[in-house]
């Protein structure tokens, strides 16, 4: 459902949303009309489209800042017509680029503090959320020797570009982490991060991409606009907006337009598989105006997700994400099997479009107890069904944080990660002799403190 992330203080504020609303068959759409007035006013892009996979183009505003789609998807031949490409300077201006991060940074801060306000002003705060708060900082203050040493690559190395505008709607902005050659193209990893659809946020992929990045692989974490300042029908828009940007515009950092993978975690995870879906969906169905296709994704990975909302809204409900409040994240009850792969891909009037997806692959703990295992299991096993090429790999009592955070921290080598990186680099020799000749990853943080950390996690 969630997932602890490093450098977050905003992350424990956000922890105080998840509150009980008055009823448990209505949304707050219907019990607090003042609060829904109050987030769309916020909001400063009013006319946002919420259908499930739409694209939104870029408005004239913002083609300074983003770079153009260079490549264009013809349905009737199935091809992508190339357009010359500019190459990007190889070393930004680091000062520019740094105060305009912070600007970045302090507008959203603004922009989700108000809307948390406005939240807690409405729906109080409990008990549950009050312990949870705490054990969620003893967790963080545990594993805080990791989260320095990570938050200072991310800040400071040469290696990460920041804040990449890629849309025109409330962050619409992804993070590059780059291998530290670039001496040919490489594969890419794009990745849409988790935090329980509230918290989600492109930095919580910092390790991930930090780790990667030492196996020469480009890894793309994908920003998007959370509940309350979007619904899932703007997650779901904004992840499908980043990957199109990633495919068209990856070759000028230096990454394989012809090795991209789709990866998310927890609610990314779930967020990314809609993307995906909804694209073949399109494709099936002859859509125009496609700026990225499926054909383009080598490959899918779900790391502790959730893809029938129809099981887990009880599930949910149970652990503090309240139904009614879960239900207004989700554009209300009657929308729970539209945003449920799971569901969705046995819905005939989608025709040909599972034939269409790529290779799927699912990593779960058993024992993840924010979203059980048996959401990956139910979901593999509906894609075999129907005849997708779909794989489960259950890693034996592992929580929902232990494969995304404990493991990466500890160091070492770990199954996830060589499973990750084994099929990414799958076909290409020289790749695969220098992962068998790479050193163990760095230990951050010492044993005892992540042994601490398990024992009080509230995930």
């Amino acid at each position: 459902m969630t997932s602890a992330h490093p450098f977050s203080a905003i992350s424990f504020t956000h922890c105080f949303k998840l509150k009980r609303c008055l009823s448990n068959n209505n949304t707050l759409h219907h019990h607090h009309p003042n609060l829904i007035a109050t987030m769309s006013s916020s909001d400063p892009a009013p006319n946002r489209n919420r259908s499930f996979g739409t694209e939104s183009k870029l408005s004239g505003n913002d083609q300074t800042d983003a770079k153009p789609l260079l490549s264009l998807y013809s349905s009737s031949s199935g091809s992508f017509k190339q357009m010359p490409r500019r190459r990007v300077p190889g070393k930004p201006d680091m000062r520019r680029s740094y105060s305009r991060d912070i600007g970045h940074a302090a507008a959203e801060t603004y922009m989700i503090t108000r809307l948390t306000i406005t939240l807690l002003r409405y729906l109080g705060v409990g008990y549950r959320w009050i312990t949870r708060l705490a054990a969620l900082g003893f967790y963080a203050a545990l594993l805080m020797p990791g989260f320095l040493q990570v938050a200072y690559y991310y800040f400071f190395s040469s290696q990460v570009r920041r804040s990449i505008v890629y849309g025109d709607q409330p962050r619409n902005r992804l993070d590059l982490y780059l291998p530290k050659t670039l001496d040919g193209p490489k594969p890419v990893v794009a990745f849409v991060t988790g935090g329980a659809w509230i918290i989600g946020y492109k930095a919580w992929g910092c390790l991930l991409g930090q780790q990667l990045a030492e196996r020469d692989i480009i890894v793309a974490c994908i920003d998007y606009r959370n509940f309350p300042q979007g619904t899932i029908g703007d997650m779901v828009a904004d992840a499908s907006q980043g990957i199109s940007f990633i495919c068209n515009n990856i070759s000028e950092y230096g990454g394989d337009p012809n090795r991209i993978y789709l990866m998310g975690q927890s609610a990314g995870a779930h967020i990314s598989a809609c993307a995906l879906l909804e694209q073949a969906i399109r494709e099936a169905k002859g859509e125009e105006g496609i700026s990225w296709s499926v054909s383009q994704i080598k490959a899918y990975f779900g790391l502790s997700g959730g893809y029938n909302l129809c099981k887990l809204v009880d599930h949910f409900n149970n652990r503090g994400l309240y139904r009614a409040l879960f239900l207004s994240m989700m554009e209300g009850e009657e929308s729970l099997q539209s945003f449920s792969p799971e569901l969705r891909i046995e819905d005939p009037s989608i025709g040909n479009a599972v034939s269409l997806l790529p290779p799927i692959i699912l990593f779960h703990g058993t024992a993840d107890y924010s979203i059980p295992s048996s959401a990956s299991i139910d979901f593999a096993a509906a894609l075999q069904r129907l005849g997708a090429q779909a794989e489960l790999i259950l890693f034996d009592g592992k929580t929902h944080t232990d494969l995304f955070l404990q493991d990466p921290l500890r160091g070492g080598k770990d199954e996830m990660f060589s499973h990750l990186v084994a099929v990414i680099h799958a076909g290409d020799e020289e790749a695969l002799a220098k992962d068998a000749t790479a050193p163990p990853r760095r230990r951050l943080v010492p044993e005892v403190l992540l042994r601490m950390a398990s024992h009080i996690s509230p995930f």
